[in-house]
């Protein structure tokens, strides 16, 4: 596993994104919780899974 590399907000600007920093157990919620109602759109329950699925990618960066 290679070390995380460090980010800023210039960097993250940069790339479109907003830096974001949360404390791992945040991220682990957000990781497991998702809220969309069963009658949800699509695009809705994609948009879930895909901050889901960042917020659990960050933690394993991280070596959690």
């Amino acid at each position: 596993m290679t070390d995380p590399v460090p980010t800023g907000p210039q960097a993250e600007a940069a790339q479109g994104r907003v830096a974001l920093w949360l404390d791992p157990e945040d991220l682990r919620w957000l990781a497991r919780h998702c809220c969309c109602a069963e009658d949800a759109p699509q695009e809705v329950k994609d948009r879930c899974g895909r901050l889901r699925f960042r917020a659990g990618a960050a933690l394993h960066k991280d070596g959690h």
